[in-house]
């Protein structure tokens, strides 16, 4: 621990003096640990520098071979030797390899968890990243001055950010949304999808006595779901104003467990409407996906949840089979939508033993260019792809070798194949990749989500004892709250005994953990 706190001191005093140096004689360069550092462009180093990385190996290509990590090195001047570990078994050696002091230079992919950057980071282990992104890495500052959720959600309690994320500025969802069927909504004359709780009802009504797909027989089944965990929750739970399926935050910065908050008895009581007159699925607790998928297929179902409609219903991409637009209830504010916080954290950090944090900063601080960010996505340019028009970003596919499967062959190009990874991702890194459904996709999430999506809850850091004691609750509430909902749902526990079950929940930590995180909430808003 010694060691690696003077190895902190003697970088950051190193720093000082080569920033004193550059100031005095205006140099573009500046010395750290003995290399000198080009302060902007490329590449980062003159002279040979050489760092070890730790990731998670997906099994495809090593990474030493990979054409990202050699055009990087091509480009920066940095080479990297990698001490990687299967995926499967990649947070177990991780947190071996921080127990025996023996560190890599980068922790590169996978992701961190909260309370390891905590610990971590307080220990020296992995170095403070807010100066270094300040003086040495453009591209990262100006993503967190334009997105200041996002540097909160990357500063720890005690003020600094240990690893950075992977960035989506254009995620939507949580889980993939309901969809309707199409030939059902046309074949009962809708020419909008329905708009309120009321509405929806009539609909799954209809399509269970009105005969949508013309076979002559009754086997339509209006909703369907596997244990209601495969979103159908999430989505309906927002017509009764419940931010999310687990812990929320209202518009007022008040902290929820949706499994206790105001509005979920609505919630059952609608749900318990729908099973009574067999418009749920009577095997919604007990079938696999695959069956729910085959009842899809059989052109059965009026409304399902998948990630897109096509999964279950058949056929081809396309906008035969509506989005479902989240439906307002008689409760004020509904509907709500959980938006994705577009945040992946922990995904890259810089150990105490690095050789040039400087040097490694600006390394990283290329994957949050757009151009940085389109070889880490596609791989090299030229491999899979190639530009239309570089100044627009407009790209285009090549052909693969031998006919590969596109997917298959990326993942030998780069490490962002399986796996979480450092960077961003934004309009102008898919432009040329997204096709006539990508963008009615896109319009359908425009017009039906965004105007009620709000993320429900920032991703906020705990001590290690208060995510210990979270961690505790949440696994037995959990279950307690999944199989009460599921006997509410289908009248094996009268609604009347609601109150009990929030007497219940309360005793085994809802309360408690609400306090938690509210707590983690308020230091949050205030960073």
């Amino acid at each position: 621990m010694m060691k690696g706190k003077k190895i902190v001191a003697l970088l950051l005093s190193l720093t000082l003096c080569a920033s004193l140096l550059a100031a005095c004689g205006g140099k573009s360069s500046e010395s750290s640990a003995g290399v000198e550092i080009n302060k902007e462009g490329y590449p980062i180093v003159n002279e040979p520098l050489t760092m070890t990385v730790m990731g998670p190996d997906i099994g495809v290509t090593k990474w030493d071979t990979m054409p990202f990590f050699k055009t990087m090195e091509e480009k920066t001047g940095i080479k990297l030797e990698f001490r990687n570990a299967p995926n499967d078994s990649f947070e177990t050696k991780r947190n071996l390899v921080l127990a025996s002091g023996d560190y890599p230079d980068i922790f590169f992919g996978g992701q961190f968890k909260a309370a390891d950057e905590v610990n971590y980071g307080g220990q020296g282990v992995l170095l403070p990243l807010e100066e270094l992104i300040d003086q040495h890495a453009p591209n990262i500052k100006k993503i967190l001055d334009e997105n200041p959720d996002i540097r909160k959600s990357i500063t720890t309690p005690d003020g600094h950010i240990y690893t950075l994320p992977k960035i989506d500025l254009n995620a939507v969802w949580y889980m993939g949304p309901l969809w309707y069927n199409g030939e059902f909504l046309k074949a009962l004359g809708y020419d909008k999808v329905p708009q309120t709780t009321d509405e929806l009802y009539t609909y799954l009504k209809r399509v269970k006595t009105e005969d949508p797909n013309g076979n002559g027989k009754a086997d339509e089944i209006p909703l369907t779901s596997t244990k209601l965990n495969d979103g159908v929750r999430m989505w309906l739970m927002g017509s009764f104003g419940i931010g999310l399926e687990d812990i929320y935050a209202d518009d007022n910065g008040k902290v929820h467990y949706a499994y206790t908050a105001d509005g979920y008895k609505d919630y059952l009581t609608f749900l318990n409407k729908l099973w009574n007159e067999d418009l749920l699925d009577h095997e919604t607790f007990s079938q696999t996906d695959e069956q729910k998928k085959a009842k899809g297929k059989n052109n059965q179902v009026g409304l399902v949840q998948d990630y897109y409609a096509y999964f279950t219903y058949g056929g081809e991409p396309g906008d035969k089979h509506p989005m479902f637009q989240p439906v307002a209830s008689e409760i004020a504010g509904t509907p709500v939508a959980a938006k994705h916080p577009g945040l992946a954290k922990g995904a890259f950090a810089i150990s105490s033993t690095n050789p040039s944090p400087e040097a490694t900063i600006r390394w990283i601080d290329y994957l949050y260019s757009t151009e940085g960010a389109e070889m880490m996505a596609k791989g090299p340019q030229g491999m899979l792809w190639d530009y239309v028009n570089k100044d627009t970003h407009e790209k285009k596919w090549l052909d693969t070798p031998n006919g590969e499967d596109r997917e298959e062959y990326r993942g030998t190009l780069t490490p962002d194949y399986g796996v979480v990874v450092p960077g961003i991702v934004n309009e102008e890194v898919n432009n040329g990749f997204t096709n006539d459904f990508d963008k009615w996709i896109t319009k359908e999430n425009e017009e039906k989500i965004l105007p009620y999506a709000k993320v429900p809850f920032p991703s906020v850091y705990l001590s290690e004892s208060d995510q210990q004691r979270v961690s505790a609750i949440r696994s037995d509430l959990k279950t307690y709250a999944d199989q009460m909902e599921a006997k509410f749902i289908t009248g094996q526990e009268p609604l009347s005994n609601y109150d009990k079950y929030l007497e219940t929940a309360n005793k085994m930590g809802a309360e408690e953990m609400v306090k938690i995180y509210q707590a983690a909430y308020d230091q949050w808003k205030q960073n």
